[in-house]
């Protein structure tokens, strides 16, 4: 879903399979520069994936504001943040989904409920992220490119 971080619109995913709240830290490296002058200690925690182990670098806490037409609703939750995750955008894991009340196991609708008042629903949808920058999409076409070994250094720079 969409929510609204530091006035800027992020994605959120609400995982009911994680145990923990985390964040990738190149996302937030992308998207809040300054985030390590925030960070808080990490507390002594092993963490696990499908992937394998996750490597936390410390915690954050970032206010979200969950967009709704009858009144917004804000959270406050603390991320782990893992250098080695593979999200884009944060995800909300159960730890904090028992402590706002937010229910995901409702009805055959795409939406979530808050708190007490289940009248009051958030849609749900897919969201998908796409990198606009250039640059970035150019590097990952080139990525693994390798120049010929029968080319000159000449011939390499003019190819640049």
């Amino acid at each position: 879903m969409t929510v609204c971080i530091e006035n800027a619109q992020r994605p959120l995913i609400i995982d009911s399979g994680a145990h923990c709240s985390i964040v990738a830290g190149n996302h937030l490296y992308h998207h809040f520069p300054n985030w390590e002058k925030q960070p808080f200690p990490t507390k002594a925690k092993s963490f696990k994936s499908a992937s394998g182990k996750m490597k936390s670098i410390g915690t954050i806490i970032k206010e979200i504001i969950i967009p709704h037409r009858e009144g917004n609703i804000r959270l406050n939750p603390e991320f782990f943040v893992h250098e080695d995750a593979h999200i884009q955008g944060f995800l909300l894991g159960t730890d904090y989904q028992r402590m706002y009340g937010i229910d995901t196991y409702n009805s055959k609708n795409r939406h979530i409920t808050i708190g007490k008042n289940k009248e009051k629903k958030f849609s749900l949808y897919v969201y998908q992220i796409s990198t606009h920058d250039p640059l970035e999409e150019l590097l990952n076409e080139f990525r693994e490119s390798q120049f010929s070994t029968t080319l000159t250094s000449k011939q390499k720079l003019s190819l640049l």
